[in-house]
């Protein structure tokens, strides 16, 4: 019989760890969110909530919330729908199909730097390839300023985010996909059933789980966006894509209020808490009376 105290030394170095980086950090943010700690200094004092008043009414912190808000629907919205479609055409194990999704995943194991850095070239307004593409099919008109104009620039950085991921999820809708038994399909087109039917009646609802961890995993990547907004704009221009996280970032390491910066961050914890909870529960229902 294993004695139980050396299966614990087998999980101490995971807790120790966990703890450390975890655990420790979220108290001392948490902590922090009630002082006036500069981040530099050992002096600070205790300002109660006035931090989370005073992110509140920041007009800065409510623009980057509305931007993450229109970043997260987009996103969120359209990756998942990309994602589904292109699992549905890709579902079979076929070697063209294989192919085609390792093609599709490609751009999730680039770095969001490098994918930053590549489509700051491809959006460029005087060399990129969009603008200068739209030129030579005779649609220069269409050519913008990708990043550089404030009512498009957060759209712009949204279907990045789109090209970056929609293969991944892709790959987590075919994996329900080919979790449905074969015979049910069979017996619902059998029974005259149409493809949009079997789609409706079958599929979507046992693909529930699946879609659950597509749309909780992407609300949460378009939430910490904060590297590739970073790289491409920065906020900019004139904060049209200030998000939550590069706003706490500015904060922080900017103008060195970690108070402040603390306190977003906790109200960032629990927005996304809520956020993912009621998702879960919202599919989690369609699923039960689909």
């Amino acid at each position: 019989m294993i004695n139980r105290k050396i299966l614990w030394l087998f999980m101490l170095p995971g807790i120790v760890l966990y703890t450390g980086l975890f655990v420790y950090p979220a108290l001392s943010g948490l902590f922090y969110s009630f002082t006036n700690w500069d981040g530099v200094s050992s002096a600070y004092d205790f300002v109660g909530i006035s931090n989370y008043k005073d992110s509140f009414e920041s007009i800065t912190f409510r623009k980057a919330f509305v931007n993450n808000i229109k970043f997260m629907v987009v996103v969120v919205v359209i990756q998942t729908v990309v994602s589904l479609v292109l699992a549905l055409i890709l579902a079979r194990n076929s070697k063209t199909h294989v192919v085609f999704r390792a093609l599709y995943f490609f751009p999730a194991i680039l770095s969001s730097v490098s994918v930053g850095l590549i489509w700051s070239f491809i959006y460029d307004p005087s060399i990129g390839l969009l603008n200068t593409a739209l030129q030579h099919v005779g649609l220069e008109q269409l050519g913008k300023s990708w990043i550089g104009d404030a009512k498009i620039a957060l759209y712009s950085i949204a279907f990045v985010q789109i090209w970056a991921h929609a293969g991944q999820m892709m790959i987590i809708f075919i994996a329900g996909l080919q979790a449905i038994p074969g015979e049910l399909v069979e017996a619902a087109r059998i029974d005259g059933a149409t493809r949009l039917q079997v789609f409706r009646k079958i599929t979507w609802p046992l693909l529930a789980p699946s879609a659950a961890i597509v749309i909780s995993y992407t609300t949460i990547q378009s939430f910490k966006a904060f590297d590739l907004i970073f790289v491409m704009t920065d906020g900019g221009p004139n904060y049209s894509t200030e998000i939550l996280t590069t706003y706490i970032y500015h904060l922080a390491f900017s103008n060195y209020s970690f108070g402040l910066a603390s306190a977003g961050s906790m109200i960032f914890l629990i927005l996304l808490g809520i956020l993912t909870f009621f998702q879960f529960r919202a599919l989690r229902r369609e699923g039960a009376h689909g």
